[in-house]
């Protein structure tokens, strides 16, 4: 069987035989409504919140706290249906960009669409580095010493627009998450990445989840603020399946049950193989690609391969992840010199051993051949001859599970 396979904004093609395949897996299908008419119900029906129109009569000014371009959140159709509804009043926007780069140009265009000229010098980008910009908001019930940026502080109003899906430590994307990691200090998002080690914090879980709980916290300090939450939650095609709006805990609670609509996907028994992939635009780099890795191990049974296929568009990415990874010569070393002082980046350091514990780790990038062994994988020259060679090394009944999304998809044994 010949199969495409997600590359950048191409594709490339691999042929399996059709006793190895054991499955493509990809988001549920779901029904899909016209997308704007999903956007409008959703703002004008809010849960547990005053109108759209009403949260604005009487603000000072609005703050919009929206995604970067590593994340497929469609903030450019919502942008054009609030336009006008927006366009006259004392607005500025925020991306909250947590720990990573500020936006390309071409990054910046898909996050504001044809807004992004009329928008432009009321945008701000998020440097988590720069403290000046940071402001002191009270401790989380773990310590978690919460700085975040003066903007989203000094606002009359804030609105968030944001999309969710599962999140391999965090639960779910989108709602709290704008805050903390997305427009927190770095030392912050240090405290609370730190905790993304520990068991209890996986994809799809919440309560227990201490990584969860600190992000909640980070909201409740400023609680006495008036927030407006615009969740989204895309299809496979990322398109706009599900909307929520309205307070910000109640909005993204009922959102997660759309988003396990799409991205809880049930698969029959786990493979000896396990081809995962990160689409645009969550390839940019290594660093962000390793959730693919994560949801594809979920797959996999032990002594298995996964060969991430990601673009890497931007190449390693996190330079603390990479140079623990790099220095160290086995897994042991890395989860020692972590137990030493965690650093942030480490405990995606952390992940990749785990994952290699499980099973050998396989990559299709533009990264260097070298750059990828010292990152504890095997770089492969095409997809095609990383799956012939894993069903050789496998044995000829090997069974090969493609995730077509792995960034993002949880596969489930049913």
């Amino acid at each position: 069987m010949k199969l495409e396979i997600p590359y950048g904004k191409e594709s490339i093609s691999v042929e399996v035989p059709e006793q190895n395949l054991a499955g493509i897996v990809m988001p549920n299908e779901v029904e899909l409504g016209d997308e704007q008419s999903t956007i409008f119900n959703a703002i004008d029906n809010p849960i547990n919140s005053k109108s759209f129109e009403e949260f604005l009569s009487d603000a000072k000014d609005v703050l919009f706290i929206v995604n970067d371009g590593t994340r497929p959140t469609p903030t450019s159709k919502i942008l054009g249906i609030l336009y006008d509804k927006i366009k006259d009043k004392d607005i500025r926007f925020i991306i909250a960009t947590g720990i990573h780069r500020a936006p390309t140009e071409e990054e910046l265009k898909f996050i504001f669409g044809e807004h992004l000229d009329s928008l432009r010098d009321k945008i701000f980008i998020h440097d988590a580095k720069r403290e000046e910009d940071m402001v002191f908001i009270g401790k989380s019930k773990n310590g978690t010493e919460m700085y975040v940026n003066k903007l989203g502080v000094e606002a009359h109003k804030i609105v968030i627009i944001s999309s969710v899906e599962p999140h391999y430590f965090a639960g779910y994307t989108g709602g709290r998450k704008s805050f903390l990691p997305g427009i927190a200090s770095y030392k912050t998002i240090e405290q609370n990445h730190r905790y993304a080690m520990r068991p209890e914090a996986q994809p799809l879980a919440l309560e227990g989840n201490p990584v969860a709980e600190d992000m909640e916290d980070a909201i409740k300090t400023i609680q006495d603020k008036e927030i407006f939450s615009i969740m989204a939650v895309l299809d496979r095609h990322q398109k706009i399946y599900a909307a929520t709006a309205g307070h910000i805990y109640d909005s993204f609670h009922a959102a997660i049950k759309k988003a396990n609509e799409v991205f809880a996907v049930k698969i029959k028994e786990k493979a000896d193989i396990v081809v995962s992939v990160a689409p645009y635009p969550m390839d940019v780099d290594l660093y962000q690609s390793q959730k693919a890795i994560e949801n594809g191990k979920m797959a996999l049974k032990d002594g298995g391969i996964i060969i991430l296929v990601s673009k890497c568009r931007d190449g390693i990415g996190d330079k603390v992840f990479f140079d623990l990874l790099a220095s160290s010569s086995d897994a042991k070393e890395v989860l020692d010199t972590i137990d030493k002082g965690y650093k942030l980046g480490y405990h995606k350091a952390a992940r990749i051993v785990e994952a290699s514990k499980k099973g050998e780790i396989w990559a299709i990038t533009d990264v260097e051949d070298r750059e990828i062994k010292k990152a504890f994988m095997k770089s492969c020259p095409s997809i095609q001859k990383a799956v012939d060679a894993a069903i050789s090394q496998k044995g000829e009944n090997a069974k090969v599970l493609f995730l077509m999304d792995g960034s993002v998809t949880v596969p489930l044994i049913e």
